[in-house]
């Protein structure tokens, strides 16, 4: 199944390096300039780097917007096209770059709820709670990074889009009637694979993630913490990687809008950790949310001509996200949402 794409990879591998290379730069600055020392992060803190993160992506969006726009009007390929309006087209990858940062970042806040319990449950404190979440988000990019080069390939191939659909349906009709249920570290497979192989102190040795006792060497409850933040990680990306494929088939887009949302995600962890419960209803909103995604891959595009309306797509997921927040906020259960264990 061929789809014109405006960014190949081998045309635009310039560009991914110097995005890639600016993502780098701004995690050194944060934990080698900001987050040199460790410390408790406040609200205020990390409500400025959660306004930072946001702005930063947005000021990618408008200058992506320009730089669309010179290409698709340089380009005879796409010139050539009838009907083809570089401005129209400039937009729409810039509206569907917003829609799957959006998408992202709505999903992403369902990770903050495992933070909360992992960090809980290995009793990090909080002044080194950063420094883990800093190495599992560099890892989960990394992670991102070649999931989204696998789902670029398989998504050319109309069945993969199809199973993709029916997944992502699956998944938000589970989150909607399934029961909650606290992540267990322990019982975690990976956890007890390193358990097994490297010995394990309980104690924290400040941000060591492995430390040397009496010439043997032990891994902390902050390396532990790191290996199942990452583990969910993978779990949550087979969600969003291909809910954001959803909205376009440009690889660069899915990459630079999933990092933009994925580097936030520490200070909106602080930001949010202490009011998670609070958004009660939020869960089924991510759900519809998935739900309105798989629907979109497998009738919604179609009844489209191939593209659901991405401004219309945006207009709903909104629509459900301010829904299922102020249902939270407002609205008082006659029943109590209790996480089964």
């Amino acid at each position: 199944m061929n789809q014109l794409i405006f960014f190949p990879f081998e045309s635009y591998w310039w560009f991914y390096a110097l995005f890639t290379g600016f993502v780098f730069l701004m995690l050194g600055l944060d934990l080698g300039v900001f987050h040199r020392k460790e410390h408790e992060v406040s609200i205020r803190e990390s409500l400025g780097w959660t306004i930072i993160w946001i702005s930063l992506a947005m000021l990618f969006n408008i200058g992506f917007y320009y730089f669309s726009l010179g290409e698709f009007s340089a380009n005879e390929k796409f010139l050539s096209i009838p009907g083809f309006n570089p401005e129209f087209f400039a937009k729409q990858v810039s509206i569907e770059f917003l829609a799957g940062f959006v998408t992202e970042k709505a999903l992403a806040v369902d990770n903050i709820f495992v933070f909360v319990v992992v960090f809980n449950f290995f009793a990090i404190p909080l002044k080194y709670q950063h420094r883990v979440l800093f190495f599992g988000i560099l890892g989960a990019l990394i992670f991102r990074a070649i999931l989204i080069a696998l789902g670029s390939v398989l998504m050319q191939y109309h069945a993969v889009i199809l199973i993709a659909g029916v997944f992502l349906i699956f998944t938000g009709l589970k989150i909607i009637f399934s029961p909650e249920k606290i992540p267990d570290p322990a019982a975690n497979p990976l956890i007890k694979l390193v358990r097994k192989f490297i010995p394990v102190t309980n104690e924290i040795h400040g941000k060591k993630f492995f430390v040397r006792i009496n010439g043997k060497t032990f891994c902390t409850p902050l390396f532990l913490a790191l290996i199942f933040l990452e583990f969910s990680d993978v779990i949550f990306a087979l969600d969003s990687v291909p809910a954001i494929f959803a909205f376009t088939k440009e690889p660069l887009i899915v990459y630079t809008s999933n990092v933009f949302a994925i580097l936030g995600l520490r200070s909106l962890y602080f930001l949010l950790a202490g009011a998670v419960d609070k958004f009660r209803y939020l869960k089924f909103g991510l759900g519809f949310i998935l739900i309105f995604v798989g629907l979109k891959m497998l009738w919604l595009n179609e009844l489209y001509d191939g593209k659901f309306p991405i401004l219309l797509s945006l207009g709903i997921i909104g629509f459900i996200l301010a829904l299922s927040i102020a249902a939270s906020l407002f609205i008082k259960p006659s029943f109590r949402l209790k996480r089964k264990k």
